[in-house]
């Protein structure tokens, strides 16, 4: 049970960030997908600057963290499509 609710939160922070960002292509699973990676790239460039974690949803014994995920998201996806070209859905 705790898998699926870490993995609606992260669908929903990767769909917020894809929103910001204005390419909504992918589906559930990128969204699923960018929202781990965005929790990840937001934890680590919150560590480096010294910021502390915001609003940490707790599931079980892990945290996830909402906001960083978003913006560590964001930030992905805004690479992606300077990368790759804007595609909207």
């Amino acid at each position: 049970m705790e898998l699926l609710l870490l993995l609606l939160i992260a669908g929903v922070c990767g769909s917020i960030a894809q929103s910001i960002v204005g390419a909504t292509r992918g589906g559930c699973l990128a969204s699923i997908v960018l929202g781990f990676i965005g929790a990840l790239l937001g934890s680590w460039l919150s560590a480096k600057a010294g910021l502390p974690e915001l609003l940490t949803i707790q599931v079980g014994n892990r945290g996830f963290p909402v906001i960083w995920s978003i913006i560590g998201a964001s930030l992905f996806v805004a690479v992606l499509v300077l990368l790759t070209g804007r595609r909207r859905g």
